[in-house]
């Protein structure tokens, strides 16, 4: 087992469960490691983006992007658990593979997928990571962000995967005009010749894009005939998958806070 990762671990536990910043004494005494092996651990993770310091008064904490990875993991576990059935009688409905994919950076990760039952299909294996203007979820997943974040994606991310993959920066913008005003995304070849695709945005209370919900198939088959019709299927799928995560969400917010509340009540009760 590697020990630096094994001590950088355990730090990153110690600040997370820390209800105050702690300097690199304090540290160096819980963890019993020098001091210079602590400082050289937490310059890692503040380089890293998960520690951060605080102020002038030499003490650090954990960053929001331990609370960004948590969150992000029980959202794909929520995403899976509800979309899985609507992803299912999708692919039964289309004969056309599903995809369920999150965004990452300027790049799409395929989380869930569903194949389609015929013979010849696509596939993209789960775990895959591809650039999210070439994909049709990650077009539904990049139309809800905003104009700012677009523009520095079409300056800096529009890689050429095939001569259909759109490259120019004042068409992207146009087509992330189009998707808005459709309310689903369409891949024509843009990441294989003979793959098409049509995706839609699954998306939280605050209109801000979770995941992407889409379907693709072979050229041949998946032709633009079909478009505006599995669009519709997509963009329903994923309304009602949004709604149903932000039920869930709430049950569990309202969940915590009743046990929240049981627990102060039984605390005062053995109190008195």
């Amino acid at each position: 087992m590697n020990n630096t990762l094994v001590k950088g671990l355990r730090l990153l536990e110690l600040m997370a469960r820390s209800p105050a910043p702690l300097g690199i004494t304090e540290v160096a005494n819980r963890m019993r490691l020098g001091k210079g092996d602590v400082h050289r651990l937490m310059q890692s993770l503040v380089e890293l983006g998960f520690a951060r310091r605080v102020g002038t008064s030499g003490t650090y904490a954990a960053s929001t992007k331990v609370w960004e990875l948590g969150t992000a993991m029980l959202s794909s576990l929520d995403l899976r658990k509800i979309a899985g059935p609507r992803m299912e009688r999708l692919a039964e409905s289309v004969r056309e593979t599903v995809h369920l994919s999150i965004l990452d950076g300027s790049d799409v990760i395929y989380l869930h997928q569903i194949d389609s039952p015929e013979i010849i299909r696509t596939h993209v294996p789960v775990g895959s990571r591809v650039p999210a203007h070439t994909v049709a979820t990650g077009k539904a997943i990049l139309s809800t962000q905003d104009d700012e974040m677009l523009q520095s994606y079409a300056e800096m991310h529009l890689v050429q995967l095939t001569d259909r993959t759109i490259t120019d920066p004042t068409r992207f913008l146009r087509e992330m005009r189009r998707v808005r005003e459709a309310g689903f995304a369409i891949n024509r070849g843009e990441f294989s010749d003979s793959v098409f695709g049509v995706a839609a945005a699954i998306v939280d209370s605050s209109g801000a894009a979770l995941a992407g919900l889409g379907v693709s198939g072979p050229a041949d088959r998946l032709r633009p005939a079909r478009f505006e019709a599995l669009g519709e299927l997509l963009r329903e799928a994923a309304d009602q998958i949004s709604h149903e995560l932000a039920g869930t969400r709430a049950a569990k917010r309202a969940s915590r806070r009743t046990t929240g509340t049981v627990r102060k009540r039984g605390a005062a009760e053995e109190a008195a």
